[in-house]
């Protein structure tokens, strides 16, 4: 059984048994301590017969692995670390996209309006809304959104009062500043 499996099922069993942070990191000591020893053998042996070139791929990821041993098996040492940062990941493929997508704006102003509806479209995420529709809503409810900002943040829009019964509508979208003759929703 590969390392990585027996650590989550061993993972798998402590959520299932609703261990506490200390229970978890004794059981974790218990059983995967052992298998992570010997693959830490295991590859140090590997390298030391010459078995595997160690400027070969392999060599390289076995040798990255040794060097970072100790944050490696951080949940063998400290009571709740968690096994992977399978967490962090989507967050840190989030902003590579958005630099990817940032070289394509054509000037400061396209980068701050990018910047701002990244920033939204994120926190709708982040707070189990959809973007679509809550872009919609300030979209549709512009004046209400001008009248009172802090009803119309994205974790409580849907209770906001419609713009109807809170302004006037607009008419048109206002100009934006320093633009002259261009209309557009005005971003400070």
């Amino acid at each position: 059984m590969r390392a990585r499996d027996h650590r989550h099922r061993h993972e798998a069993q402590c959520t299932k048994a609703a261990l506490s942070p200390r229970q978890r990191l004794a059981d974790h000591q218990a059983h995967s301590a052992p298998v992570m020893d010997a693959l830490k053998g295991w590859m140090e042996q590997q390298l030391t017969d010459k078995q595997v070139e160690p400027n070969s791929r392999l060599g390289q990821a076995l040798n990255d692995m040794l060097k970072r041993w100790q944050a490696l098996t951080g949940f063998l040492r400290i009571a709740g670390a968690p096994l992977d940062n399978n967490l962090a990941e989507p967050a840190l493929k989030l902003s590579v996209r958005y630099r990817n997508n940032s070289l394509f704006y054509k000037n400061q102003h396209g980068a701050y309006v990018g910047d701002v509806l990244s920033s939204l479209i994120e926190t709708c995420r982040l707070n189990g809304i959809n973007p679509i529709a809550y872009l919609s809503a300030l979209l549709n409810n512009r004046s209400a959104v001008v009248a009172n900002p802090a009803d119309w943040l994205p974790w409580n829009f849907q209770q906001a009062p419609t713009a109807s019964a809170q302004a006037p509508p607009l008419g048109h979208l206002p100009p934006i500043i320093g633009h002259a003759g261009v209309l557009g929703v005005a971003v400070p």
